[in-house]
């Protein structure tokens, strides 16, 4: 019986849940809303684009990319030498694992912003960022901001 075989049931189910992670961030676009915003009401308010700008939204680092990595780490590990050697094997190897994860994690979910520098109708000037949607803001157009509590957004 070889290591895949003895290992493959956990090693798919932590690899399902590796990759699960890249649907677990939810979107930042401007015309994306949580299903906690339904049904209330927005302040909002209009103005000018005055510069829009590429900038990166970091990945998401939850545990989920750890655990994963921890797991298939700890599970290659342990087929490493025999008695204390595999104890090592998989001790290194859910750390290294768990490293790897959280950076496979962190890159999926990586994802191109948009900051969109706004003069507002009563000459107040704000800055929204927000996930990349194509929108293709630009300089000179009139824009809605939508607000909600602290939660801003750009749209047409």
């Amino acid at each position: 019986m070889d290591w895949i075989q003895r290992n493959g049931r956990a090693l798919l189910l932590a690899l399902v849940a590796l990759i699960g992670v890249s649907g677990c961030a939810g979107s930042l676009t401007g015309d994306t809303y949580s299903r906690g915003e339904a049904r209330r009401a927005m302040v909002v308010k209009f103005g000018t684009v005055q510069s829009v700008r590429l900038v990166k939204l970091e990945g998401t680092k939850s545990p989920v990319g750890t655990i994963a990595g921890g797991a298939i780490g700890g599970i290659a590990g342990s087929s490493i030498g025999r008695g204390k050697g595999a104890a090592v094997g998989a001790v290194l190897g859910a750390v290294a694992g768990g490293l790897a994860g959280s950076a496979v994690e962190e890159g999926v979910t990586r994802s191109q912003g948009v900051e969109v520098t706004v003069r507002m109708d009563d000459g107040r000037y704000m800055a929204v960022v927000q996930e990349d949607a194509g929108e293709g803001f630009r300089a000179g157009e009139r824009v809605r901001i939508v607000q909600d509590g602290g939660t801003m957004r750009v749209t047409r």
